[in-house]
């Protein structure tokens, strides 16, 4: 049985807390009131709560000192400011101080109820972060959860599979996904990162040499794919391997042995090979500097990682796997977590480097948070810079200039909007004419 959500009512009106009370548990939630600030300390001290509904004003310690008071203590939990006395100067304190929404008296039951259904369904937890994740990869956008399907089913197979998607985007959580659901998950997993080694040393890495092959091989040495034997390599970055070691990995694949540097004995290999690249294979082989053999070698089974930027609906629950990763590895960020308004920042930027800078900058925000709560202030300064020139309130979805990034991007937005033009449409930033007309070029128009 799923455990009711539990709200906390502060106001100093006796009336409006019975009666909004009562409104609230007739929708299922469980309920505590308080008068005043102070009780509010009390309750929230003693108890753990989803929501809380907080008066601006009251007698003692008002609102905004609770707001002030609740962040101290480093609670995460949503504050739905409720007053008498709205302007819009208090409701910008308040979003400040770390409020998540505003509404003003009278209140209109129906859209008290939908705002605080909606405040406690965009809140992630560290539960839903670990339900909507595939051993470390998190999301719940459409294209994640295919992409989720896709790692399952090639998984079950021996199939070589070449997984491609801009830097950062987590091609080798991908690789591992695949290798630990696999019947070779008992067996080694071998990443090798072709770009970080000269041509001659990640030779001799993947393919070993026999003693005296060069100077200073005093004795036999097997390679990274003879150590793999059973399970899986990663050659994380092929497309930056030069054409004489493409035609000895085209060996490995075709007749599943190794010649290790200075040898003329082949070894037999039992390995899986899972290749990543943030290259346009294709464009490199037009280029004469990729094999084409060894790409339709590679690209058996096909998964390609969307960038961030055309998933910023799954922004909100990597931003809660960083701070979980964080708490559980420092205690100085036991309570860290993320004001809304930063979490709106964060989902706003376009993250070139995707995921991993996602990552990277809400570990350094709260440093500058001191472990505490990570509010606007405290993301960079360039971040910052970047989403206020385009606007926070711009278009979501940037399309690019290759045709599937834009199917992509038009497709997210559909899916986001219910497949409400006009909406998608303000998302992608185009117009409802433009968007239905390329819904009919790539063929959007027909799905349901």
């Amino acid at each position: 049985m799923q455990r009711r959500s539990r709200l906390l009512l502060v106001d100093d009106d006796r009336a409006f807390r019975l009666s909004t009370a009562e409104l609230l548990r007739q929708d299922g939630y469980e309920v505590a009131l308080a008068a005043d600030g102070q009780e509010a300390a009390e309750a929230v001290r003693d108890a753990a709560f989803d929501l809380i509904l907080l008066d601006l004003r009251m007698p003692g310690a008002d609102g905004m000192s609770v707001i002030e008071a609740l962040r101290r203590w480093g609670a995460g939990v949503p504050i739905l400011m409720i007053t008498g006395f709205g302007t819009i100067d208090s409701a910008v304190q308040a979003l400040k101080l770390g409020a998540d929404d505003f509404l003003t008296k009278p209140l209109d039951p129906e859209v008290l109820t939908s705002r605080i259904a909606e405040l406690l369904d965009r809140r992630p937890t560290v539960q839903t972060v670990k339900e909507e994740a595939l051993r470390g990869i998190v999301g719940r956008s459409p294209v994640m959860q295919s992409i989720f399907d896709a790692i399952r089913t090639v998984a079950q197979t021996e199939t070589t599979v070449l997984v491609t998607g801009e830097t950062g985007t987590g091609k080798e959580l991908a690789a591992r996904a695949i290798h630990d659901l696999s019947p070779r998950c008992d067996r080694p997993f071998v990443p090798v990162n072709c770009s970080s080694m000269t041509e001659t040393l990640l030779e001799t890495e993947l393919f070993g040499h026999v003693r005296g092959a060069f100077t200073g091989a005093v004795r036999d040495k097997p390679g990274l794919l003879e150590v793999a034997q059973g399970g899986t390599v990663f050659l994380d970055e092929i497309g930056d391997t030069t054409l004489p070691l493409q035609q000895r990995l085209l060996r490995v694949l075709q007749e599943r042995e190794v010649m290790r540097v200075g040898s003329v004995r082949p070894v037999s290999v039992d390995v899986r090979v899972i290749a990543a690249t943030h290259r346009d294979l294709r464009a490199e082989i037009d280029a004469g500097r990729f094999r084409d053999d060894l790409f339709y070698r590679l690209n058996v089974f096909r998964i390609e990682l969307p960038p961030l930027r055309l998933r910023d609906g799954d922004v909100p629950l990597l931003v809660e796997a960083a701070l979980e990763r964080l708490r559980s590895a420092h205690h100085q960020f036991a309570n860290l977590s993320c004001s809304p308004l930063a979490t709106r920042l964060l989902r706003a930027y376009d993250w070139p480097g995707n995921v991993r800078e996602l990552f990277a900058v809400v570990e350094s925000s709260a440093v500058r948070a001191a472990g505490s709560r990570i509010e606007a202030q405290h993301l960079p300064e360039e971040l910052r810079s970047a989403v206020e020139q385009r606007g926070a309130g711009g278009p979501r979805y940037r399309p690019k200039t290759k045709p599937q990034d834009e199917r992509e991007a038009i497709r997210a937005a559909l899916e986001e909007t219910n497949r409400a033009r006009t909406r998608a449409a303000a998302l992608l930033g185009m117009s409802r004419t433009t968007l239905w007309r390329k819904m009919k070029q790539y063929g959007l128009d027909e799905e349901t």
